[in-house]
């Protein structure tokens, strides 16, 4: 999702008349499009940013600006402007559409100006730069409040977009004749439409594509177990277009933490939901994201997700050590676990992921 916002922002650049470059010393413009889910992520902008005032001392008139998910938290907008004061453009997520004006406004003042959510943007379009594939946000925002996530409180709530623009977006794309894949985007792609009033969801969304003429394949990311219907994988079943690959976060194996998580599914609920996509489909990838270290997790419990994964042997897995992001419930929880703890704990866990792909290569 932030690879898709920086093509809408390289869209907006081009119709300034800047053209990229790999050079960053050459550059006039030059744009930090941030994330906030994990602070690593965070840590590598302040490091960037910081490396910067050398270059801007140098060349005065290159404009840097801060952007994204990262700075849409007012506070640390103020941070990057009192830490790093030669940064010209501090914006938020919902800011992105009016870059052009920002870049415009900069030699008046540094901007710092954060929207709250709004309603989808659809007016500036994409360069789109990743290769023969697509992206197609068809929903932005997320309600699912997991405790360990920034994302509703720098996304917003969830807002669909209506099914006929998405449709007239992908009927451009299929036209422009040079992308094979197509990609769905949202926090949640499975609660599309729950919003709407007119009785559009995913599955519905998902054979209209289908049903578009063209040569392309379509898939999406990322879905959530608690909103992964029937009707959906009827749907990845029924359609030859649509890849046979579903990725589909458990985050945990133990139901206490999952609870604590507030994922709203027990381990009993997300092993029936393989279990249907495995009888349904059974040549499907099924990939998953697992969170270790989250606050009081013990060793027990980190054990149960150990043999999830062992028990329904993906197709490949993303292991991360629990991140505490400022603003969220989880990073007020007692019981933080020792970083000492989540790297032994995510090792073992890549370790064992290891294993199951080998035994998976030899046949077994």
């Amino acid at each position: 999702m932030n690879v898709h916002e920086s093509e809408k922002l390289a869209y907006i650049c081009e119709q300034m008349g800047y053209t990229a470059t790999d050079k960053r010393e050459e550059a006039d413009l030059i744009i930090f499009n941030t994330c906030a889910i994990r602070e690593g992520a965070e840590d590598r902008v302040f490091g960037n940013v910081g490396a910067l005032k050398k270059l801007k001392k140098q060349r005065p008139n290159v404009i840097i600006a801060v952007c994204g998910c990262m700075t849409q938290k007012e506070r640390t907008a103020n941070y990057v402007l009192k830490t790093f004061p030669f940064v010209d453009i501090v914006i938020g997520t919902f800011n992105l559409p009016n870059f052009a004006y920002y870049v415009e406004a900069v030699k008046k003042g540094r901007q710092l100006e954060l929207l709250k959510e709004g309603e989808i943007d659809e007016t500036v379009p994409y360069k789109r730069s990743s290769g023969d594939n697509a992206w197609v946000n068809i929903m932005q925002g997320c309600n699912n409040f997991c405790t360990y996530c920034i994302v509703p409180y720098v996304k917003g709530r969830e807002k669909s977009r209506s099914e006929e623009n998405i449709l007239k977006e992908i009927k451009e794309i299929i036209s422009e004749g040079k992308y094979k894949k197509i990609t769905l985007l949202g926090q949640n792609v499975n609660s599309y439409g729950h919003d709407l009033k007119n009785g559009e969801n995913f599955a519905k969304l998902l054979r209209d594509i289908c049903a578009l003429d063209g040569d392309f394949k379509l898939t999406f990311m990322t879905s959530h177990p608690k909103d992964l219907t029937s009707d959906v994988i009827d749907a990845i079943r029924d359609e030859n277009k649509i890849l046979k690959e579903i990725h589909l976060p458990a985050q945990s194996g133990n139901n206490r933490i999952l609870h604590l998580m507030n994922r709203r599914y027990t381990r009993e609920k997300y092993l029936s939901i393989i279990k249907e996509i495995r009888e349904k489909i059974p040549n499907c990838k099924i990939t998953s994201d697992f969170i270790v270290g989250f606050p009081t997790e013990t060793e027990e419990e980190f054990k149960d997700t150990m043999s999830l994964v062992k028990e329904v042997k993906f197709d490949g897995i993303f292991a991360f050590m629990y991140s505490p992001r400022e603003g969220t419930v989880a990073s007020r929880m007692d019981g933080q676990i020792d970083e000492k703890i989540k790297r032994r704990r995510v090792n073992a866990l890549l370790k064992l992921e290891k294993e199951i792909q080998k035994e998976k290569r030899n046949g077994n």
